[in-house]
């Protein structure tokens, strides 16, 4: 039941551990469902940046001119773009549609994984372990929950080992084409791997294939590979060009602290292996079942002490070869920094799939291992190895099946909930076109849940095309300056040049320490600083005066001014004793 191979079994069994690795999946993903309709207003995080301009296909009226969408819009894949686009074509919300997607893809991660793992090692029990195995580690991760572009980057990518590895070409071309529309950074990986699998080893040194049938499915893969990429090398981004390694060093959002932090003080330790910069060994190895794969390549050397060991098909080198190929891209990636983008993407995922599968091939072994040894061993009383083989046997079951009850939180959703339903109601009563400007962190829910542009906010400042990020950067900067201004000059300027029509305002804002203490705002120097040190002078702001005049809707703190009564109350010409930032 738990250690015979395909190829000795019916295909009731293979039915069997199948179906039960997508019941598993499916029940994971409908503990991560069930928080997402928890309340009215829920939003997976990333979500909040990658679909919420997609509300335009809905109302071709939302978010007209807007900065942040349209460079989201335009960053966005094809692929990801064109299957929300078919959604709202049938009436589906983007958002819902969001938190239905995951489903699928899944299901669909998780037919693949298995198919993969019979691949390599004709035994079902390990392919239902291996696959079980990834489904809790997606579930200790948001990538496919989140329905944005990497959700899709393991469906993808086990397909295309998939077909590979059963040498299916027209469908293994599919998937490296479906990669460039959906994450075009997998390309580069299934490409290296293709080239990799064209080398054999011989005379103690590589060699190219002699299998001419061999080399032309690679070929034809390369092929499809580049031409699949070529738009995204041909394309002008209207908001490039990319961030350059040196520029990144002055600016305090890639330093540590930054909102989008890549370089580290002095730790080369934290640089290679954690965050956007490192290969996530620790991410991959969650869940921690995940250090078994690491003992794969001892277990083949012993194969009379594991004897499942030798139905492992040669197929299994495919795993080194992704390892390589995604190692290589990594530190292409470091050196072409931001060309390729992050190379954490190239990474991360690639070693959290292949430690799931030798992971759940290891454990099998082992368990098949034991019941050996209690055959075998005949110098002990009958049922003592037996039980002893058992007791492990359920242990070991049982460890697996009941991890995602042992960590603190399963599945890890980053659902963020919405906590001023009011102030979304508000919104959503003013023209579409009202523009609202805030420091406030509330406003970042604004464009999802009340479908209003907002000018800047902490989730948006994403800083790796100059041509968004230069804008968006001076865009607060200038907020920064005209909130905690004591000049009603800058504040009318500020106003006029951005046309505004609503600002939303914490009132504690208007304490040193909160400008202190907000890790995103303290990045914006010296204009930061410069409020701070106005506020610790005793001087009250021009908006802050106008709060009691201007204010049209207030709930927990935060409160709505409308632009042009701020307008209205501004003295005509600046006194001569304000200060100004």
């Amino acid at each position: 039941m738990l250690t015979s191979s395909s190829t000795r079994i019916s295909n009731s069994q293979v039915i069997f551990w199948f179906s039960l690795s997508l019941t598993f999946a499916a029940i994971y993903s409908l503990l991560s469902l069930q928080e997402a309709f928890s309340a009215q207003y829920v939003v997976q995080d990333d979500a909040r940046q990658h679909v919420f301009w997609m509300q335009r296909f809905l109302d071709p009226e939302l978010f007209a001119n807007d900065l942040i969408a349209d460079y989201f819009q335009a960053v966005a894949p094809a692929g990801y773009t064109t299957v929300y686009k078919i959604a709202t074509a049938f009436g589906i919300n983007p958002f819902l549609f969001n938190k239905l997607l995951p489903i699928f893809l899944s299901l669909v991660t998780a037919s693949y994984c298995f198919g993969v793992c019979l691949q390599l090692l004709p035994v079902p029990a390990a392919a239902f372990s291996s696959t079980l195995l990834l489904s809790q580690a997606l579930g200790l991760t948001d990538a496919i929950v989140s329905g944005t572009p990497k959700a899709f980057i393991y469906p993808l990518f086990l397909a295309f080992i998939y077909y590979l590895l059963r040498g299916s070409l027209l469908p293994c071309l599919g998937a490296i084409a479906m990669q460039g529309l959906f994450y075009p950074q997998l390309v580069f990986i299934s490409a290296g791997t293709l080239l990799l699998r064209m080398l054999v080893w011989r005379d103690s040194w590589l060699h190219l294939s002699q299998d001419k049938r061999h080399r032309l499915f690679c070929l034809a893969g390369l092929a499809v590979a580049l031409l699949v990429m070529l738009p995204y090398a041909l394309k002008t981004n209207e908001f490039g060009p990319v961030i350059t390694a040196a520029e990144a060093k002055e600016l305090p959002e890639f330093l540590p602290g930054g909102r989008s932090r890549f370089f580290y003080d002095d730790d080369p330790g934290k640089f290679w292996l954690k965050g956007r910069s490192g290969i996530r060994l620790a991410s991959a190895l969650t869940p921690v079942t995940n250090v078994l794969g690491f003992l794969l390549p001892l277990l083949l050397l012993f194969p009379a002490k594991f004897p499942l060991v030798k139905q492992v098909s040669n197929n299994i080198t495919i795993l080194p070869q992704v390892l390589l190929a995604s190692l290589g891209m990594f530190f292409a990636a470091h050196a072409l920094l931001f060309r390729l983008h992050l190379p954490s993407r190239y990474a991360g995922h690639s070693l959290r799939i292949i430690l799931t599968l030798t992971s759940g091939i290891v454990l099998v072994v082992l368990i098949d291992a034991i019941w050996h040894w209690a055959k075998q061993n005949s110098r002990l009383p009958v049922l003592i190895p037996r039980i002893l083989a058992l007791t492990t046997t359920v242990f070991l079951v049982g460890v697996l099946l009941s991890y995602p009850f042992l960590v603190d939180k399963f599945p890890l959703t980053a659902y963020k909930v919405g906590t001023t339903p009011s102030l979304y109601q508000f919104f959503q009563q003013q023209p579409k076109n009202s523009l609202i400007a805030s420091l406030a962190h509330e406003v970042n829910e604004l464009p999802t849940f009340a479908q209003r542009p907002i000018l800047i906010g902490s989730e948006y400042a994403i800083p790796y095309h100059k041509g968004y990020y230069d804008q968006f950067r001076q865009r607060t900067l200038d907020l920064i300056e005209a909130q905690y201004s004591s000049d009603s000059k800058v504040v009318r300027e500020f106003i006029q040049k951005y046309r505004i029509d609503f600002w939303l305002v914490n009132q504690a804002a208007f304490n040193p320490d909160y400008l202190k203490k907000d890790r995103w705002l303290r990045q914006y120097q010296p204009v930061s600083k410069q409020a701070r040190e106005n506020l610790k002078r005793g001087n009250k702001p021009v908006l802050q005066q106008s709060i009691e005049v201007c204010s049209v809707f207030e709930t927990q703190g935060l409160v709505v001014l409308e632009a042009d009564c701020i307008l209205q109350a501004l003295p005509t010409k600046t006194s001569a004793n304000h200060s100004n930032l």
